[in-house]
């Protein structure tokens, strides 16, 4: 090149950049209202950054409302809305006919929702996993045997807890797809849940309450990002073991939304910054959240595959059920359940095997992922009543571990069995466990499951039985009955009971006795 053509060179990049800098020098300085994730405080340290690239200043205001019946950020003067994730406030839109308007909304970053574990957990859940690659169904199995005891943020106030539940329960359903009202089954996240030891309004919270009480909790889930933040910081020996289940996980990808539309010149000078190469490539090293931009490499602990991305529900009251069915995640009540067993002879053979089955299905020798979903979980309170033509034995426990389970398992193996079946006499005395149960702890929800393969022929009748049963009162209306019918049972009858009792009939003969009893276990 010729000294004029670098002359000339240089003359028009001179003239560029002057123009850029009269450019951004003529777009005036603005402030914006930012309602934020508390997630979103380390962030703080690019502000400024901002600030002086793009004019726009963001007042943070670190009180991010998450509860699914919370109101319109719009309403409380904020210009915009920089959320963990917004699919819960998005179905809230979606659902209020035209009252609220969808916001303009761009991904800024992304995290997926994983499980941190202590060492010794995660060696012990590896070694049980098949190929060492730990699931949902594997957390929810170990939650329930008490070998893991979690902290997860209240899905009701909290997007990241919300998360996190919608991922256990999306496997828990199996189908492969976004959760619909039909797959949303109290049953399969009972075991998970009583494997929960602490929770707080927001994963940060969540954070300082696991290092303040250390071996209350060896296990923590939340965001892959604030996980590798606890790791790479001095406030553990140890770091965490962070595993991303192989059934996939829910991905929350920060999204900034414009609830002020005025202000929409000045959102998109935000966006542009956030989303160019090099604030995302900042982003990553300081945050530890995932890149979107496109030519923007993970680092080295990011490149760990997120496998099936699940997919958040599409109908707002799908996530309230959910929300609602898994309570108060403080409360450490757990259920009881009075299972009614029929040893009449007719059950001799492959009836009796399939029961035994049943059980011991339920008390962890099921190794598939329904199975571990749905077993039998520490603190739950279980009752056998075997009968025939009377009552012949009955037994209650309290899951501590292995011992409570071989008892309930010895007395359907080795029980004996009688000529008549006594279906009536055998649930009032169920009914008379179940009403005892709840005067002595009016928050346990109890359930009576009733199995039989006979029609009654033996003890008081069903007319006697409803006498009995409206005599007791309301602690017996607060206690469902759930038939299991199986073999020549009177279907008929028993499900005049099941409506009688505010429960519902389930037929064996539709699948089997197992999945019989996972179904309805917990489920009132």
């Amino acid at each position: 090149m010729t000294r004029l053509g670098r002359a000339l060179t240089a003359s028009l990049v001179l003239a560029l950049l002057a123009g850029l800098t009269s450019c951004t020098q003529d777009e005036a300085p603005v402030t914006l209202r930012v309602l934020a994730s508390p997630e979103l405080a380390d962030l703080a340290p690019l502000l400024d950054d901002l600030r002086q690239d793009t004019g726009v200043e963001l007042e943070m205001t670190y009180e991010a409302n998450a509860d699914l019946e919370g109101q319109y950020p719009g309403g409380a003067g904020y210009d915009l809305a920089w959320l963990a994730s917004d699919r819960s406030f998005q179905l809230r839109v979606q659902d209020s006919e035209g009252r609220l308007t969808r916001p303009e909304s761009t991904p800024i970053m992304r995290s997926p929702v994983v499980v941190g574990l202590e060492p010794d957990v995660a060696d012990t859940l590896r070694e049980a996993a098949p190929g060492g690659r730990i699931s949902w169904a594997d957390v929810a199995d170990a939650a329930a045997d008490g070998t893991l005891r979690f902290g997860m943020a209240d899905p009701r106030h909290s997007d990241t807890g919300r998360a996190a539940l919608v991922g256990v329960a999306t496997a828990a359903a199996g189908t492969g797809r976004a959760l619909r009202a039909e797959d949303v089954s109290c049953d399969r996240l009972r075991g998970f849940r009583s494997g929960q030891t602490l929770t707080a309004a927001g994963s940060r919270a969540l954070i300082d309450a696991y290092l303040a009480k250390p071996g209350r909790t060896n296990a923590l889930i939340a965001h892959e990002a604030e996980l590798l933040a606890l790791n790479a910081g001095d406030r553990r020996a140890e770091p965490l073991r962070i595993v991303h289940p192989d059934d996939g996980m829910v991905l929350s990808d920060f999204p900034l939304l414009l609830l002020d539309r005025e202000q929409r010149e000045a959102y998109r000078r935000v966006v542009d910054w956030l989303l160019s190469s090099g604030t995302q490539r900042a982003l990553m090293e300081r945050t530890f959240r995932r890149p979107v931009h496109p030519d923007v490499e993970p680092s080295g602990q990011l490149r760990a595959d997120v496998g099936n991305a699940l997919s958040f529900p599409d109908r707002l009251s799908v996530v309230e059920q959910l929300v609602t069915d898994y309570g108060d995640p403080r409360s450490r009540t757990a259920d009881q359940v009075v299972f009614v067993l029929d040893f009449s002879t007719s059950m001799r053979g492959e009836r009796m095997a399939g029961l035994r089955a049943a059980f011991a299905g339920l008390s962890g020798a099921d190794d598939t992922a329904t199975g571990k979903f749905a077993r039998f979980y520490r603190g739950e309170r279980l009752s056998v009543v075997r009968f025939g033509g009377r009552v012949l034995e009955e037994t209650t426990v309290t899951v501590r571990g292995d011992a409570e389970l071989r008892t309930l398992n010895q007395l359907v193996a080795d029980g004996g069995y009688d000529d008549a079946t006594a279906v009536w006499t055998a649930l009032d005395r169920g009914y008379r466990i179940a009403t005892a149960a709840v005067r002595d702890e009016p928050a346990r929800p109890v359930a009576i499951v009733l199995m039989t393969d006979g029609e009654n022929n033996a003890g008081i009748g069903y007319e006697e039985f409803l006498r009995r049963h409206e005599a007791l009162g309301a602690d017996a209306e607060a206690v469902p009955t759930f038939p299991v019918l199986f073999g020549e049972a009177d279907a008929a009858a028993l499900e005049r009971a099941a409506r009688a009792t505010g429960g519902r009939m389930v037929d064996a003969g539709l699948s089997s006795l197992s999945d019989a009893f996972k179904e309805i276990r917990g489920c009132h």
